[in-house]
């Protein structure tokens, strides 16, 4: 007998004598987790059941539709990257005089790890529950439904479980040979259970259930591409007003039909262990940076976003654990996306996240490009879309600085070091033609044409160099210190200099030649005359006219299009305060409820009021969008200059999309387009509520956290519990009423330093020993006891 025959046979033993024998109650695991029912009218929309190894996209209703647009109508079902292993599923249910698809739920209801869709069946006084639940680490998920007897008499109901197997490869899956072949489908009679494999490869998918099936069938298969389609039939008698549950789950492999099958026997066997270790992990993250404020919707949002950013981890053993941009069309590694997400993660405690998607990110930089240059987009077969935005490269080198504040840890900046230095020196020897330090090339704006000299570029450019002076010190390189600072305070000056506009108070979009800014604006008057903006229009052609009227030989800044980039010398603080203010200002024409417009061009006179759902056109485009990460970017920015109120309006704005089309989650697109969950979104709550809130600024390296809170009015009363900062943990409880400022701040462990800064006033109570500094408008005290509280009269 080979390898796997006696596997199979040891297998059907065990599924014989654990037939039936399945206790998890999902109800019952699950009674004080979280939960957030969705809408009637988003039941038409996605949803996902999230797992590092395998995930699960369908709509809310319970169908599974053709869906996406990187894999044209591939991009749901259930995936195990680099394969899709299935299209989706169905439940038929069948009585003597009718059958009923279950696709059509009455309401659906989100978890933190978990969720559920609810179908009523009047004319059968039947009720069901179909919850699905993907365990850590593991290629497959489960699926339980519930069934409710709701009539005086026994029901007896066959129950059909179809599975559209779909096993092909990831997106760019051509350009690592991953053919995808004709799939195949066997049913295996003494484990009563599916298995499909693709024809051409060692894919699988195994599906079955803990009750015995009455009969099994392969069917047409209804999507497109090479899948198969097969069923298995099951005999429930519920008895009256009784309850019946059925157990399915799905698994696979990309490597033999007996990875898949373990799988399978593993999540059938241990379910309630997964979920209930699942659900610990998960309060464990609800618990990290732990806020309490006023405002009831941002707390939540907050709460959920720190699951949101669990979802999105992908593992490919073979290649690595990081982060992806989102769900379903950006399910793999980014470069920019995640030198935004990853500082969020940092201020929640998400640690190893941050730390697998660097090495991820910082690996296949190194093996594609070898010169410091940061990919943009890599499939999760490993292969890269595109090498880079010139952009990537000054964030890689904030993001490792910016984790070495919070980690302390100098042997993480000496592994990632060499490559900051290699991209510094690309950025100014091959992207830098005219040498003024600005680089030329695409930023975050992926407008046809806007790859000369960009803002964005230029001023994370300008901060790389400043943080890189940084690492170059603590890492005892003196002159090489030296060098990035001067290059930092140069940047700062010419950015302040020749970036900016007064004619619009605001800095430009770009410095270009009168040739390229010509051709963009005719550009931009095409697109704003065809999205019926009639001012932008108008401004255009004036701006158009100047142009023509007062020509210029050389490269010079240009504001066309009011791009939301324009702020990141603000979001840097790199924008000196009389131009922060006014561009700040300025930037408020260009945002609606939501938030902030990627392009300000597309904003209209309906901005101010617009409370409706995001009209996209029928081909995927950001186009007229507003979207999250500009709206976390405005966040950020107002924060830097001392406006906590205007910060706390924009992310009020942001949560009004908080559950807007899929509960728990926040789109990427503002308030129900695009990606239906986003990673960058925990940027816009963790940096500015951790840091800029509550001011929490950590120096892992000395042991010291700085604490300067710049609370919004409306937070009166308002904590922050267990933010991870080295090996230490920190906790801020501020009350601010009648006139006194109350503040308790609490560490771990009192070999830190702790520096308090607050406005200026009269202490009438302070902890023994601490010594306070009067600093012209503030006052300062530094000590290393356990807790601190004080009381101070702000109003003096």
């Amino acid at each position: 007998m080979n390898k796997l025959s006696l596997f199979l046979c040891l297998l059907a033993c065990f599924l014989a004598s654990c037939k039936k024998d399945i206790p998890t109650d999902f109800h019952h695991l699950l009674k004080d987790s979280p939960a957030i029912q969705g809408k009637p009218a988003y039941l038409t929309s996605p949803f996902i059941t999230a797992g590092n190894r395998v995930y699960m996209v369908g709509h809310q209703d319970g169908s599974f539709p053709e869906i996406g647009w990187h894999i044209k109508g591939e991009m749901g079902g259930i995936w195990n990257h680099p394969i899709k292993l299935m299209d989706g599923f169905e439940v038929l249910l069948t009585n003597e005089a009718e059958e009923i698809r279950l696709d059509q739920a009455h309401t659906f209801t989100n978890y933190p790890f978990a969720n559920r869709h609810d179908y009523k069946i009047d004319a059968w006084n039947l009720e069901i529950e179909r919850w699905q639940f993907v365990p850590d680490d593991k290629e497959g998920l489960a699926i339980q439904l519930v069934l409710h007897n709701k009539s005086d008499q026994a029901q007896n109901i066959k129950i059909q479980f179809v599975g559209h197997a779909d096993l092909r490869p990831t997106w760019l899956g051509e350009r690592t040979q991953m053919v995808d072949g004709v799939d195949e489908a066997l049913y295996k009679e003494d484990l009563d259970l599916w298995i499909a494999k693709d024809s051409l490869n060692p894919w699988y998918v195994v599906f079955g259930a803990n009750e015995q099936s009455i009969s099994s069938e392969q069917l047409v298969n209804k999507y497109a591409g090479n899948g198969t389609s097969a069923a298995l039939t099951y005999e429930v008698i519920l008895p009256a007003q009784g309850r019946k549950d059925l157990h399915f789950a799905i698994a696979g492999s990309y490597h033999s039909a007996e990875a898949a099958l373990e799988t399978y026997l593993d999540i059938q066997a241990n379910l309630e262990k997964d979920v209930i270790e699942k659900k610990a992990r998960y309060n464990q993250l609800a618990s990290k940076s732990k806020l309490t404020v006023p405002d009831k919707d941002i707390e939540q949002a907050f709460e959920w976003l720190k699951y949101n950013s669990d979802w999105l981890i992908r593992t490919v053993p073979e290649i690595g654990t990081g982060i992806t941009a989102g769900i379903p069309d950006y399910p793999w590694w980014f470069g920019c996306d995640s030198e935004y997400a990853l500082k969020g993660y940092m201020a929640i405690g998400q640690t190893a996240a941050v730390y697998n998607t660097i090495a991820l990110l910082d690996s296949i930089s190194n093996q594609v490009n070898g010169n410091g240059r940061i990919v943009h987009e890599v499939s999760t077969n490993g292969a890269v879309f595109n090498p880079g935005n010139i952009n990537e490269i000054p964030q890689f080198a904030s993001l490792i600085w910016e984790i070495y504040r919070w980690n302390g840890d100098q042997q993480f900046l000496k592994r990632y070091f060499p490559t900051i230095r290699k991209g510094l020196q690309w950025l100014l020897s091959e992207r830098d033609d005219n040498q003024n330090l600005f680089p030329d090339g695409f930023g975050m704006m992926e407008i046809h044409g806007l790859d000369s000299e960009m803002i964005d570029v230029a001023a994370y450019t300008q901060r790389a160099f400043a943080d890189a002076a940084h690492i170059a010190t603590a890492l005892g390189d003196k002159e090489l210190a030296d060098e990035y600072g001067k290059l930092a305070i140069q940047l700062a000056d010419k950015i302040n200099q020749e970036f900016w506009s007064d004619a619009f108070e605001s800095y430009a979009d770009f410095i270009g030649t009168d040739q390229q800014a010509i051709q963009l604006i005719e550009d931009a008057i095409v697109r704003a005359d065809t999205l019926d903006k009639p001012w932008a229009v108008a401004e255009l052609k004036n701006t158009k006219n100047a142009i023509l009227q007062n020509p210029s030989t050389g490269s010079r800044p240009f504001v066309v299009y009011h791009n939301w980039v324009v702020n990141t010398p603000m979001e840097m603080k790199i924008a000196t305060k009389d131009k922060a203010l006014k561009a700040l200002d300025q930037a408020e024409k260009f945002v609606n409820p939501f938030g902030v417009f990627v392009t300000g061009i597309d904003r209209d006179a309906s901005a101010g009021s617009d409370d409706g759902s995001f009209k996209g056109s029928k081909t995927f485009s950001y186009t007229g969008a507003v979207m999250t990460l500009p709206t976390g970017v405005q966040i950020v920015a107002e924060n830097n200059y001392g406006r906590p109120d205007q910060a706390l309006n924009y992310m009020k704005r942001l949560t009004r999309t908080f559950s807007y089309a899929f509960p728990g989650s926040i789109y990427e697109v503002s308030p129900d387009y695009g990606m239906i969950t986003q990673a960058w979104n925990i940027y816009a709550y963790a940096v500015p509520i951790v840091q800029q809130f509550f001011g929490i600024q950590p120096e892992a390296a000395k042991k010291k956290i700085v604490v300067q809170p710049q609370m919004p009015t409306a937070w009166s009363l308002a904590s922050l519990e267990n933010v991870m900062v080295g090996d230490n943990e920190l906790s801020i409880f501020y009350e601010k009423t009648d006139g006194k400022l109350k503040l308790k701040v609490e560490q771990t462990n009192p070999e830190w330093q702790l520096e308090v800064i607050l406005p200026k006033g009269d202490f009438e109570q302070t902890e023994a020993g601490i010594d306070v500094l009067a600093l012209g408008e503030s006052i300062s005290f530094s000590t290393k006891l356990q807790k601190i509280e004080l009381v101070l009269d702000y109003n003096k």
